[in-house]
Parts: C-alpha cells; sequence; structure tokens
C-alpha cells in the first residue's frame, strides 16, 4: 500500500478494474458506507474532449450517521464530504485510493470533527484492508 498525507492506497495486483470496483463497493457497504455518486473519468473524458483514457471510477462514498454528526457539527463540511475513492486500472491489475478524511476535516475547525473523521478513517482503512 501507497501512502501520502492526503490519500491510502492499495495496489491489487491481478485484479481486474471490474473486479476492483465490485470489492470496493463490498468492503465499503461492509463499513457502512453507500454509494451517492459515481464519476466514470474514462467515460467522461472521451465524451467531452475526446480523449482515450484508462478505466478509472471516483466513487462519492457516504457514511450518514458519520455525515449527519459532521454536519451538525459545521454546517460548511458538506464542502468535504462524501469521501472521494478512487478505483482505476494499472499495468498490474488495478489500484484503489481513497482520500484521508482525518486530513479533509483539518482544514475546519470545529468542535467534534475530529471524532468524527477519525471513526470515518478507521472504517475506510478497514476497508480498503479487506478489498
Amino acid at each position: 500500500m501507497r501512502e501520502n498525507e492526503f490519500g491510502m492506497y492499495r495496489a491489487l495486483p491481478g485484479v481486474s478494474y471490474d473486479e476492483a470496483v465490485q470489492r470496493v463497493e463490498a468492503a465499503l457497504q461492509d463499513e457502512g458506507f453507500g454509494i451517492l455518486t459515481r464519476i466514470d473519468v474514462r467515460e467522461t473524458l472521451k465524451k467531452k474532449i475526446d480523449v482515450d483514457f484508462h478505466p478509472y471510477v471516483i466513487l462519492g462514498a457516504c457514511n450518514p450517521p458519520l455525515a449527519h454528526r459532521a454536519l451538525s457539527a459545521e454546517d460548511t463540511i458538506g464542502l468535504m464530504l462524501p469521501c472521494n475513492v478512487v478505483v482505476a486500472e494499472s499495468p498490474e491489475g488495478a489500484e484503489v485510493s481513497i482520500a484521508r478524511p482525518t486530513v479533509m476535516m483539518q482544514v475546519a475547525d470545529a468542535e467534534g470533527l475530529e471524532s468524527v473523521a477519525n471513526e470515518a478513517q478507521e472504517r475506510l482503512e478497514r476497508a480498503l484492508a479487506r478489498v
């Protein structure tokens, strides 16, 4: 798994893109996240600017109880929701990337957000490990 300050990553060698998307969606569901948005980047780039791109999807994942707690602590935190999860085809198979909620929530200084971000990150880390 590749790490940086704003994202968590996991390579899935030998796993097809389609299988990776299914695994990610199932792992997120197991942690209480639903998919609110689905952006097919490959399809969008082809349609809008006639560019070929490898299979790449951005999933907007949401855990309603956590989202409610975050919005109750800071109404404008909706600008940082939902949690973005990327599944992309790679030369070896597929790769999954997830934005770190603890980093995303640092921009807001509201009481109660830190615990929500920590719980969201723990759940997303477990989902990523399960993929």
